[in-house]
């Protein structure tokens, strides 16, 4: 009876999921409603967490509690420390979750709500959580390795050696855009800087609280940090206000780079338990709660997709938003949410050298993307309930707008000044034209969710508070990238430097954890102030390579999965990584070589330094040296890919036909001292 009612419980569930597909997927002309939406991704994430990950645990990988795990046999208090679950979980999933699920959908909603949305929860379930876990399963059996680390030893030394590098260059470049959208979304704005400076002496207690004051206190040290949290965004509200506090808040992009350097460094070299993992947790909390107060408030005022599923630059290719077809771009422009190379970074970085039990791994690494998914897909979904007229002022330079204006006034999207002004000063802002970059059009579509369902509620509107609420949200949304990521980039180099002189490799040992931490940090330091005093220059040129880099990035985690998935004798399962591993291949390279080669000077880098010859423009040396420099690190990249993938299928081959003895890296089995089923 039992065993009848789930099937007909999971049952019920997955028809409602097809049929929210089925709507969203045939409705064409009329107003669909955002519940849709929503009601499609929460069917399909729970059927997938469901079935396809504990797939994935047991037959899969054969994940064993009776196992002791890197965290427990080296637990040292600093970087190996046995955590709970759900500690863990937020740590893990703060580190992930940064600028990507919240920009990316914003910027793909110029080609519709459709194929976002599909590529969201579709990929998420059979792509990006599937790359998460399997990096984590592997890097948790190898003591925690890094992610070029298993690669040298997996596939090929020299390709290994290789991919390191690339990928320390890659996270580099990551956490200086990263860093510079926390910059941009924080100068002058003394209530976001004072409730993200509040968070850290706030993750501090808990750490203690959890580690020295009260051992294993979890619920207790997540309900004074929840309290002082929402006391933090109050205060922030009142200390905006105040004009001789204010100031103290208020700073220039060139000293919060200098604040940014600085936590970074900290962040790194302290002990795990005391600040990073704390403030991950901490910031869980107002991440997850925000999103599924706003999941709510769609399910309340029911508010309808006014993006339509296909717009015409869907295919047209010159969306004013960003150039490109659909084909390949839409997948390139949302990573985080659909599958990120950068999540494997993490998953072989800080995550398995805490987990406590190796079951654990299913939760951490494959829902706490699926959590990540549900991120995108709320931006989504506020993105397009934004009036298309106002979604393409915003996201577009006037120049852009004036060239697309064609397009946009055939199909309707066309927004007065007069409205532009009356939203602008709704939302507390001066001027909401030309606000590129997706966080402030993320910022306005959560604000009118948010004061609509005040409103339905019997409450005032509030859209100046909810936008502003909006905008410090999504800067401690990617802050928590930054603290992790540059402590897996300290593991990276320390990995690296190992390699010729041992002692360095010893992630234990200060002198080495300070000197890494400190190169490090300097090196996207430096890329981040080039970015805050140079518009034109620094980082900002490299911003179209990072979507293609962030996913062959995902691209070597599924050949490193795939290949010790053979190696370990479970070729007949490999199809669970090589799949995704094609489809990212044939996106990515296909994305690379146009931005490349294309002879539109809008999307090719070639094409337009060509276009800049002879100008008489103070920038365009300047702008030429920024197109060759992007087009010489999308080669170097897509072929350091390309040497992995070959070296990869060759590695396939002679373990399949027999032809070389599968040798797997895995550290020797250990009994757990924990008592199994607790």
């Amino acid at each position: 009876m039992k065993r009848l009612g789930s099937v007909l419980a999971w049952g019920g569930i997955s028809a409602l999921g097809a049929a929210a597909f089925g709507v969203l997927a045939l409705s064409r002309g009329e107003t669909v409603n955002a519940a849709w939406l929503l009601t499609a991704a929460l069917c399909t994430y729970a059927v997938g967490y469901r079935f396809y990950s504990r797939f994935l645990a047991t037959r899969v990988f054969g994940l064993d509690d009776r196992r002791a795990t890197p965290a427990e046999r080296f637990n040292n208090g600093r970087d190996y420390v046995p955590t709970d679950k759900w500690v863990l979980y937020g740590h893990h999933f703060a580190a992930i979750a940064g600028a990507g699920p919240l920009v990316g959908p914003v910027l793909a909603a110029q080609f519709g709500y459709l194929p976002g949305t599909l590529w969201l929860v579709i990929g998420v379930v059979v792509g990006g959580a599937v790359q998460d876990f399997v990096i984590l399963f592997c890097s948790l059996r190898r003591d925690g390795k890094s992610l070029g680390q298993m690669a040298k030893e997996e596939v090929n030394p020299a390709a290994g050696a290789t991919a390191m590098l690339a990928v320390l260059f890659i996270m580099i470049i990551l956490l200086a855009v990263l860093a510079l959208i926390v910059v941009n979304a924080l100068k002058a704005s003394p209530w976001g800087l004072f409730t993200i400076v509040c968070t850290i002496p706030i993750a501090l207690l808990m750490g203690w609280w959890m580690k020295r004051w009260r051992p294993g206190k979890v619920g207790e040290a997540s309900a004074m940090g929840a309290v002082l949290l929402a006391g933090a965004l109050v205060a922030g509200g009142w200390v905006a206000g105040q004009p001789h506090v204010a100031p103290l808040f208020t700073h220039s992009a060139t000293a919060l780079t200098w604040m940014m350097v600085a936590y970074g460094f900290i962040a790194s070299v302290l002990p795990v338990w005391m600040l990073l993992c704390p403030r991950d947790y901490l910031s869980t909390f107002l991440k997850i709660t925000t999103i599924v107060v706003l999941a709510v408030a769609i399910l309340v005022i029911l508010p309808p997709l006014r993006m339509p599923a296909l717009t015409p630059f869907a295919s047209l290719g010159e969306g004013p938003v960003f150039a490109g077809k659909l084909f390949p771009f839409a997948f390139i422009t949302i990573a985080c949410g659909a599958i990120s190379g950068f999540h494997s970074l993490v998953a072989s970085g800080t995550t398995p050298k805490m987990i406590a039990r190796e079951a654990d791994a299913r939760l951490i690494g494959y829902g706490g993307m699926l959590m990540e998914s549900f991120v995108g897909v709320m931006a989504m979904i506020a993105a397009c309930t934004l009036d298309p007229g106002v979604y393409f002022a915003m996201n577009t330079t006037p120049a852009a707008l004036a060239q697309a204006s064609q397009v946009l006034g055939q199909a309707g999207f066309v927004v007065t000044p007069d409205f532009m002004r009356e939203l602008a000063a709704r939302m507390g802002e001066t001027t909401l034209l030309a606000r590129s970059g997706g966080a402030p059009s993320l910022a306005v579509g959560m604000a009118q969710i948010f004061a609509g369902a005040s409103s339905a509620l019997g409450g005032k509107t509030l859209d100046a508070l909810w936008y502003h609420f909006a905008i410090m949200f999504e800067a401690l949304f990617i802050l928590t990238t930054i603290d992790t990521g540059t402590r897996v980039g300290r593991f990276m180099l320390q990995e690296i430097v190992g390699h010729v002189w041992p002692r360095f490799g010893e992630t234990s040992w200060y002198p080495s954890v300070i000197a890494s931490s400190a190169l490090v940090v300097a090196g996207w330091g430096y890329f981040l102030y080039q970015g805050v005093v140079d518009p034109l220059g620094g980082i900002n040129s490299l911003w179209p390579l990072f979507g293609i880099s962030n996913q062959l990035l995902a691209a070597v985690a599924l050949c490193v999965g795939t290949t010790i998935l053979i190696k370990m004798g479970r070729a007949r399962y490999a199809w669970v990584t090589a799949a995704p591993l094609a489809w990212l291949v044939t996106i990515t390279m296909t994305a690379g070589w146009q931005k490349v080669f294309s002879t539109d000077p809008r999307l090719g880098f070639l094409a337009h330094a060509a276009s800049l010859a002879g100008s008489t423009s103070p920038d365009a040396a300047r702008l030429i040296f920024n197109d060759r420099l992007n087009t010489f690190v999308a080669l170097l990249f897509m072929s350091v890919v390309t040497i992995l993938i070959v070296t990869s299928l060759r590695e396939w081959w002679l373990v399949l036909s027999r032809r070389k003895m599968a040798v797997v890296h895995e550290a020797p089995y250990v009994a757990t001292g924990y008592v199994v089923g607790n």
